[in-house]
């Protein structure tokens, strides 16, 4: 690579906090290329990048920039030097519209007043580059979904010019069209030589579209080269330093009679007239794409929502339960692990230990107050049996990586000892090493005879894991596939169907009812 097409120098970079987490980590960045960013949760990779992107001081070593010495002291002076970040922290205002994220710093005016039609104008151009072209620019992100606030925060940083632009996990929550529509943005990117960073634990997307590839593990730099140079499994060897098999034998499981039981729910046009069977000792799948309800459908079935109709049955023999609010849920047995760990799975701030007795108080406290000696026992219990990397139970959970943080949310419920537990996008951000770590947790779960649905945006992993899958498409059921029968074309063919027939519909002029 000519060192005329250096963008960036990163040298003997550090950081330090109670114990080292990353160590001399060197690297060049050049113009129109895709570096590939990877290794497992932990291994230094956001720390990496939020040095490049100012948002942390290293420790150590040092940064040139387009031939210049660069030091950025915060996120907006890497910004008004050409250096942009996509986080999987999205950095957007719930309370304010998409067009108002999409502009914050740069609102049009007309004299001396913002120009509402302007700004409507400029948010349909920018959401248009990543298929937001059906929302509303004047819609409040708060009441967008995680998927499509991950592309309002991926059209923010395409707006404008940058030099260097780092992605971090940001197709965790996309569907494969959105995927497609980001990979076109990367390749013009590429084309008017911007360097790119791309952080991601999906080894057919780095494959699909870097140039070379960068690992660390536990903090060091273990490989920058060419990415052809490498097969799948040999870099998931580099990344975990041991090997990973390619099958997931469960062990002997005995799939048994319904342990849930959800009949004609209803939410809206969002959730219609769902009705499905999870047995005993199953791992059952919901697909879909964004938007078609499923996580509406985990949150009813745990009562964060109210139904407008619909019945649940839990236990065997199956016995209906009412269900109006999570405390109810958790009395009869059933758990949640949510999508949104940051915004609704956990307090940041918080020990493991705090994080982990929150839905276990009776078991370490009496007469209201909390016995540390046994919250700690308890949280030092779920450290060991989620392998959860930390200096210890009294850690603060907004230390730790995304991947051990979700560890922290499943070790609580683990704790509970649920019979049912909902899993929503259980391996977002998270590592190939701590994946693996978490589907044998679902086989220990499923051969205890518990019943698991996992909703997941990676399809491949569904059809790795699962013994059904149902597929969700505009609020309904399309089709429930057995494990050796579906394919993934028609499973495919299921995510598009609900949408055809409702595009059918209102071309026809005919207005789609709520419920089927």
């Amino acid at each position: 690579m000519s060192s005329d097409r250096e963008i960036m120098a990163v040298t003997g970079v550090g950081k330090d906090y109670a114990t080292t987490v990353l160590a001399d980590v060197s690297l060049q960045l050049f113009a129109g290329e895709v570096l590939a960013l990877t290794g497992e949760n932990g291994a230094g990779k956001s720390t990496l990048s939020k040095i490049i992107g100012g948002l942390v001081t290293p420790t150590h070593g040092q940064m040139n920039y387009l031939g210049q010495p660069y030091a950025p002291q915060s996120r907006t002076a890497a910004e008004d030097a050409g250096v942009r970040m996509v986080m999987q922290e999205l950095n957007l205002l719930p309370t304010l519209s998409v067009a108002e994220n999409l502009f914050l710093n740069k609102l049009p005016r007309k004299a001396g007043w913002i120009s509402r039609r302007q700004l409507r104008e400029d948010a349909r151009r920018a959401m248009a580059k990543v298929g937001l072209d059906s929302i509303d620019p004047d819609t409040l992100v708060g009441d967008l979904g995680i998927g499509h606030q991950q592309m309002v925060e991926i059209a923010r940083n395409l707006i404008g010019e940058c030099r260097v632009l780092i992605l971090d996990e940001p197709t965790a929550m996309l569907t494969a069209r959105e995927v497609d529509l980001l990979f076109d943005q990367i390749a013009i990117l590429k084309a008017r030589g911007v360097a790119l960073v791309y952080i991601s634990h999906r080894l057919e997307e780095l494959a699909r579209i870097a140039d070379r590839i960068a690992v660390l593990r536990d903090g060091r730099l273990v490989c920058a080269d060419d990415i052809n140079r490498y097969t799948s499994d040999e870099l998931v060897t580099l990344m975990v330093g041991r090997e990973l098999g390619e099958k997931i034998d469960f062990g002997v499981r005995n799939i048994g009679a319904p342990m849930l039981a959800v009949q004609g729910m209803r939410r809206g046009n969002v959730v219609r007239d769902v009705s499905l069977e999870v047995r005993s000792g199953e791992i059952f799948g919901i697909s879909g794409l964004i938007g078609a309800g499923r996580t509406e459908l985990m949150r009813l079935i745990y009562g964060a929502d109210k139904a407008d109709a619909g019945t649940i049955q839990i236990g065997n023999p199956l016995r209906t339960v009412t269900i109006n609010s999570p405390v109810d849920a958790v009395r009869e047995g059933i758990a949640l692990i949510t999508e949104d760990r940051k915004g609704e799975g956990l307090l940041l701030p918080q020990s493991i230990a705090a994080n982990v007795s929150l839905g276990n108080m009776d078991a370490v406290s009496k007469h209201g107050i909390i016995d540390n000696q046994k919250e700690t026992a308890l949280a030092q219990r779920q450290i060991a049996a989620m392998r959860i990397r930390t200096s210890g139970a009294a850690q603060a959970v907004q230390e730790l990586s995304g991947g051990n943080q979700q560890k922290v949310v499943i070790g609580r419920w683990l704790e509970r000892d649920c019979d049912v537990l909902l899993f929503d996008e259980p391996t977002r951000g998270i590592d190939i090493g701590a994946k693996f770590d978490i589907y044998a947790l679902f086989g220990e779960l499923a051969r205890k005879g518990k019943a698991l649905v996992v909703v997941s945006s990676d399809l491949r992993e569904l059809m790795l894991i699962c013994d059904r899958i149902a597929v969700l498409s505009a609020g309904k059921v399309t089709g429930t596939f057995e494990r050796d029968t579906w394919t993934q074309d028609a499973i495919l063919a299921a995510a598009f169907a609900g949408y055809q027939t409702r595009d059918r519909m209102l071309a026809d002029g005919h207005a789609e009812p709520a419920s089927a």
